[in-house]
C-alpha cells in the first residue's frame, strides 16, 4: 500500500520505518537536517522493535497522493501541514496522530470529505538526531473517532498498522483522549528540569507537583462530563478514585507510570522539543486542561502555572527542582 507520513520526528519517524519494514512503498515529509539526513542515508530505527534503516521518498510536502495518511506532527504544526498537503489528502483516509484534544477535531474541519481518524501513541519513543529515531518502551497506538465504536476506516488503519506494531481500534476514543491527556501530565516537569520522566517521579520534590496536577486535570474532564478509557493501567474507575484521594495517596499513580517506563530514560516529547531549541506543545497537553476549565466554569491554577514555567523555560532555560517546587507551593497548599 501507498502509505503517507506527514511528519517524522520519533513518532512518526517510528511508525514510517516500520510500515516500510513490512513492505509498504512509504513517503514522508521532514524539514531542513531531518529531510537532508532521510535523503542522504536514510531513517534508521532502534531500539525496542528492533533495528531497521528505512529509504523512504522525503520531501517538504507529500509528492505523490497516498492511499492511507498519518499526520504526526506536533498539535501546534498540524493545520499548516495538513493545508499544505490538503489536495493530496482530501477523500482519503487520514490518521491524526497526535497529543491533546483538539487534533481530530481541526483536521474533520480540514478535511471534510477524508475519513479522518485519530491515533493515540502510547510507546515511547526518542528523536536522537537528524535520520535517527529510538523507541524507548513499547506499547500500544490506539484509534477510533468520538465516544462510540471505531469508525470503518479506523478498523481497518488499525490492521494494517498492527502488521508492523502493535495497534486496535478501540470505543470511546474520547475517552481514551483524555486518558492520555492524563498520562502526559509526565511531559512538562522533564521539560521544565532537563531530568527524564523517570527522574521525575523519583524526586520527592517533584512527584508531589506532579500528582497535583494529575489530579486537577482529571477533576476537569469530569467537570466535562468525561468518561475516561481505559489505557496503560488507568480507567474510569480508578481516575475517579484518584480524583478524590489525598495527594499522598494519589502518587501510586506517577509510581504505576514510572514502573511502566522501564529503566531506559524516557525524556518526554516536550523535553526533546526543548532541547532541539522548538517551541512545545504545551499548549496542547497542560494548556488544554485549563481551556477545559474555563470551558467547564472552573478553574485549573496548578496547570496554568505549569503552562507557564514550561513557556518560561522556552526563553530562559532549565529550573532546578528546588527552584520549581518553591515557585509550585504556593499552589499546592
Amino acid at each position: 500500500m501507498r502509505i503517507g507520513v506527514i511528519g517524522t520526528g520519533a513518532i512518526g519517524g517510528t511508525i514510517a520505518a516500520l510500515l516500510d519494514r513490512v513492505g509498504h512503498l512509504v513517503e514522508v515529509t521532514a524539514r531542513g537536517e531531518q529531510l537532508a539526513a532521510i535523503r542522504a542515508d536514510g531513517l534508521r530505527l532502534d531500539g525496542a522493535w528492533g533495528t531497521h534503516t528505512a529509504h523512504p521518498d522525503v520531501a517538504e510536502t507529500l509528492q505523490t497522493r497516498p492511499e492511507l495518511a498519518f499526520v504526526c506532527t506536533k498539535a501546534q504544526d498540524a493545520a499548516a501541514a495538513i493545508e499544505a498537503n490538503r489536495a493530496l489528502l482530501d477523500g482519503i483516509p487520514v490518521v491524526i496522530v497526535q497529543n491533546g484534544l483538539a487534533g481530530l477535531r481541526e483536521a474533520q474541519a480540514l478535511l471534510p470529505d477524508s475519513d479522518c481518524v485519530g491515533a493515540l501513541a502510547l510507546y515511547a519513543a526518542s528523536f536522537l538526531s537528524p535520520g535517527r529515531v529510538s523507541v524507548t518502551t513499547p506499547a500500544n497506538t490506539y484509534l477510533g473517532a468520538g465516544d462510540g465504536p471505531p469508525p470503518p476506516a479506523a478498523v481497518e488503519a488499525a490492521r494494517i498498522l498492527d502488521a508492523a506494531m502493535p495497534a486496535q481500534a478501540i470505543d470511546n476514543f474520547t475517552g481514551a483522549q483524555w486518558t492520555k491527556l492524563i498520562v502526559n501530565q509526565i511531559n512538562a516537569l522533564p521539560a521544565i528540569t532537563g531530568l527524564s520522566a523517570q527522574e521525575v517521579i523519583g524526586d520527592r520534590r517533584l512527584r508531589p507537583i506532579l500528582t497535583a496536577s494529575l489530579q486537577e486535570a482529571t477533576r476537569v474532564g469530569y467537570a466535562r462530563g468525561v468518561r475516561y478509557g481505559s489505557i496503560q493501567g488507568l480507567d474510569d474507575r480508578l481516575l475517579r478514585i484518584v480524583a478524590r484521594a489525598p495527594r499522598w495517596a494519589a502518587q501510586a499513580v506517577p509510581l504505576l507510570m514510572k514502573r511502566r517506563m522501564g529503566a531506559t530514560p524516557n525524556p518526554g516529547s516536550t523535553l526533546q522539543s526543548i532541547r532541539r531549541g522548538q517551541l512545545t506543545e504545551i499548549d496542547y497537553l497542560n494548556g488544554a486542561v485549563v481551556d477545559e476549565a474555563r470551558a467547564a466554569g472552573v478553574e485549573a491554577p496548578i496547570n496554568a502555572a505549569i503552562t507557564g514555567l514550561v513557556h518560561e523555560v522556552e526563553q530562559n532555560g532549565f529550573l532546578t527542582p528546588d527552584q520549581v517546587a518553591e515557585r509550585m507551593r504556593p499552589l499546592l497548599g
